[in-house]
């Protein structure tokens, strides 16, 4: 797998097998992944809240039912 470097940029290497770009700087490489951790906890905590919602939607709901079952 022969390597070559890219022009203008000191940590981008071209893959000649795959025709790939890889990048050599394994910190901008955690930063990266630290920020698709952190964007996925997100995108997870959001759905979580909205699943929820929608829980106490149905339950609210539900006791409305019951409350007019009662009242009648």
């Amino acid at each position: 797998m022969a390597r070559l470097q890219v022009e203008g940029y000191d940590s981008l290497v071209r893959d000649t097998s795959s025709n790939a770009v890889i990048t050599t700087a394994t910190s901008e490489y955690k930063i990266y992944m630290a920020q698709h951790r952190a964007r996925n906890k997100q995108s997870d905590e959001l759905r979580t809240a909205c699943k929820e919602i929608n829980n106490l939607k149905a339950e609210l709901r539900e006791i409305k039912e019951l409350i007019k079952g009662i009242a009648k």
